[in-house]
């Protein structure tokens, strides 16, 4: 099947880097793409013109939230209710599932259709796993790749793993270890890379993801990396986002977060660190925790750093600063880590933070941006067929439509699409040349029930808050409304 789509604005690629191809056309057979141009002279089975539209590459998200997202109701605590949100050590020893099998799976599915919609092509998956019982597993995450191959994405999986469980005694947080289901989970995220790489045509690759990096213990770090070395997969690690972790780091090994992994040999190639703020100089780090430079450590390793802007809006931390990053080195690639996953709020808000941070209007250039969420993270995978529209590569992309009233008139097209435009927007997504998204809906499963049952799964997850809170508060004492109830 051959097919032929035209638009005011086609985002090709020549020489490198991306081109905007004015009144152009992209044409692909299949899932690979044979032309983007003018005047395509070969045969046509199917074709769409898709007027005052921006045919982009499809955006690939390293942090991407394949669950319930819980930003509304944690992330404006303050201190009288912070530490309900965290499971007590009773609720820790003796809880019981909160949500059926069924329901979990649901969460997953609702997630990724949510990244279809949002034009994120390629996906690697981040979950909460406070309601889990201790991590994600091999089923988990079985389902979550049929899910994957189902609605059409693309997506780097494996189930996360830790040896540490926050959890909070009423007045601290504190870490309970069992290094032992840690290594069960990292053989488990094993077996699972063994068993599904390259399942789905080519469409599911598999990835090394432990949490966060202080519920880890140097011995699964140090097999981690060496998994992932044998395998020849990536591998990602949440750290260097929070300055408690930071103090933790420093009363376990005597060190930062990052220096500690360039110590055990973790940061490299291929190798992915969400957030990766907290360093010397920044304007929350406190000077106590010593000086160096953090960032020539991720530099000299060729380590990935995801910037996730709408959930470092959330939480109150920022990247000082993105083009400093690039400046030196290393190569930042984006995240959406929210819910819903709209990355092109993520671009706005990634452009506004950097330029309120360094008084610079001329700091994160949309054009850089977009590169971080196409061109960038390909070429940190491994993947010159991804992240770009160029003949040979893979038929992934989306059709934004610029006519909304919202939008007003435009200007460059990628100034327009980060400044003015929103998820929202995307009318078409296509992964591998197959249509997952048409007419702002997704085609390739059944959606009509999902807003009930999310609205349902998130409920059922702020009313669980008061078993596991260390008081037993109620609901409305620990998530108060905004303004009271009438």
């Amino acid at each position: 099947m051959i097919t032929r789509i035209k638009a005011a604005f086609i985002i090709g690629y020549a020489d490198g880097d991306h081109r905007i191809l004015p009144d152009a056309e992209l044409v692909h057979e299949n899932d690979t793409i044979l032309f983007v141009g003018r005047d395509y002279s070969g045969p046509v089975d199917q074709e769409f013109d898709a007027g005052l539209s921006i045919v982009s590459p499809g955006f690939i998200d390293l942090n991407a939230l394949a669950d319930i997202d819980h930003a509304i109701f944690d992330s404006w605590h303050g201190p009288a209710t912070r530490l309900g949100l965290v499971r007590s050590e009773a609720h820790l020893q003796s809880s019981s599932p909160v949500f059926t099998p069924e329901e979990l799976r649901f969460r997953r599915e609702f997630a990724l259709t949510q990244l279809a919609l949002n034009g994120i092509t390629t996906l690697m998956p981040i979950a909460a796993e406070s309601y889990l019982d201790w991590c994600e597993d091999y089923e988990d995450l079985a389902h979550l790749a049929r899910a994957v191959e189902d609605i059409g994405l693309r997506a780097y999986l494996g189930p996360s793993y830790r040896t540490h469980v926050p959890c909070t005694d009423g007045t601290r947080v504190l870490l309970h270890e069992d290094e032992q289901r840690g290594l069960d989970g990292l053989a488990e995220a094993i077996r699972f890379a063994r068993d599904h790489e390259g399942r789905a045509d080519g469409r599911i690759r598999t990835a090394l993801l432990p949490a966060r990096i202080e519920t880890q213990t140097e011995k699964t770090l140090r097999l981690t990396r060496q998994a992932a070395d044998e395998l020849g997969i990536p591998v990602r690690l949440h750290a260097a986002q929070g300055v408690s972790e930071v103090e933790t780091m420093i009363e376990r090994t005597g060190m930062r977060p990052l220096p500690y992994l360039h110590s055990i040999g973790f940061l490299a190639e291929q190798t992915f660190i969400p957030h990766a703020w907290t360093v010397p100089g920044h304007r929350h780090m406190p000077r106590a925790y010593g000086d160096g430079d953090d960032l020539a450590l991720l530099a000299e390793s060729g380590t990935t750093v995801v910037f996730c802007p709408i959930p470092s809006a959330h939480y109150g931390s920022v990247l000082e600063d993105y083009d400093t990053y690039r400046a030196r080195g290393i190569r930042v690639v984006m995240g959406t880590d929210s819910a819903p996953p709209n990355m092109i709020r993520g671009l706005d808000l990634a452009t506004a933070m950097q330029k309120t941070a360094t008084g610079d209007r001329a700091s994160a250039q949309a054009g850089d941006l977009f590169r971080s969420a196409t061109l960038d993270p390909a070429e940190a995978l491994g993947r010159d067929d991804l992240g770009r529209l160029a003949t040979g590569c893979q038929a992934d992309y989306f059709v934004l439509d610029l006519t909304g009233r919202h939008i007003g008139p435009y200007a460059d097209p990628i100034r327009t699409l980060v400044l003015n435009a929103d998820g929202r927007d995307i009318s078409r997504v296509v992964v591998a040349g197959r249509t997952v998204v048409e007419d702002h809906e997704v085609v390739t499963m059944d959606t009509s029930d999902h807003r009930r049952r999310a609205q349902d799964f998130l409920n059922r997850y702020m009313a669980s808050l008061t078993d596991s809170d260390h008081a037993r508060r109620p609901l409305e004492e620990l998530l108060p409304p905004s303004f009271p109830l009438a």
